[in-house]
């Protein structure tokens, strides 16, 4: 397992107005590890994962991939990185099947005509490369599917570019127990294939049996980056609530 983080962020600032968001925030993310970004709501993580994928730029800090400075100023830029972030909305296309989900906006062309036929062989082997049994045909319609399985073919469309990191942003949130299982064993999957996974996630029973670190905001700073194995439930409840749990967070 490498002890260089892919993903590097190094007091990363970002204010909205006379808002300031985030402050001096650090946080990384390695290969093969899923990485939980924890907070309560207002934390910060939806902006810093805006600044990961290029939505937002961060008004000062440093943006390290793979060892060396970045900078990532449109998501574009974060994709041509390796960088897919998979919203909490999924933004997928209800009236189009997987497979069109799966290339918009990316379409693969044979002349002047759509190559159908190696989208299909791109999606079935993405799909069967996460070990994804749960889908009938490719060409299924996204509103025929269920929650887990819109879920998954989000991830997928995000992993189909030979990416290196993946942000995904409360999975799991809207899902019944089996679905949100399915899904976290493909979360795990995509580390264990060699991926940085950043998992958002509000639910500390997800988050301590997939991941392998922590990283917790409070009120837009970084209070604690530390091991799964190192940490309590308990005192990452504390963390996210008061910034501190004995010898981690904010000093007093």
């Amino acid at each position: 397992m490498s002890l260089t983080p892919v993903l590097d962020l190094r007091g990363i600032d970002k204010s909205f107005g006379s808002v300031k968001v985030l402050h001096d925030v650090s946080f990384s993310a390695y290969p093969g590890e899923v990485t939980a970004l924890v907070g309560d709501n207002g934390a910060g993580k939806t902006t810093l994962v805006k600044c990961i994928g290029g939505i937002h730029p961060f008004d000062s800090g440093e943006y390290r991939f793979e060892g060396a400075p970045v900078r990532v100023g449109s998501p574009r830029d974060a994709a041509a990185l390796g960088i897919e972030v998979v919203h909490q909305d999924l933004a997928l296309c209800e009236n189009l099947d997987i497979v069109q989900n799966l290339f918009l906006g990316r379409e693969r062309r044979r002349g002047l005509a759509l190559d159908e036929a190696g989208m299909e062989e791109m999606a079935r082997k993405t799909l069967s490369g996460l070990s994804v049994r749960t889908m009938g045909s490719v060409r299924q319609r996204i509103s025929s599917l269920s929650g887990g399985q819109r879920q998954t073919v989000a991830i997928a469309r995000a992993v189909l570019w030979d990416s290196k990191v993946v942000v995904l942003d409360e999975p799991a949130a809207a899902l019944g127990v089996a679905q949100t299982q399915q899904v976290l064993e493909l979360v795990r999957r995509l580390a264990d294939q060699g991926l940085a996974v950043v998992l958002i996630s509000h639910n500390m029973n997800d988050v301590f049996a997939v991941s392998d670190r922590v990283a917790a905001l409070y009120l837009g700073r970084t209070v604690a980056q530390v091991r799964t194995a190192d940490i309590t439930h308990r005192q990452v409840v504390e963390l996210i609530t008061s910034g501190v749990s004995g010898d981690l967070g904010l000093r007093r």
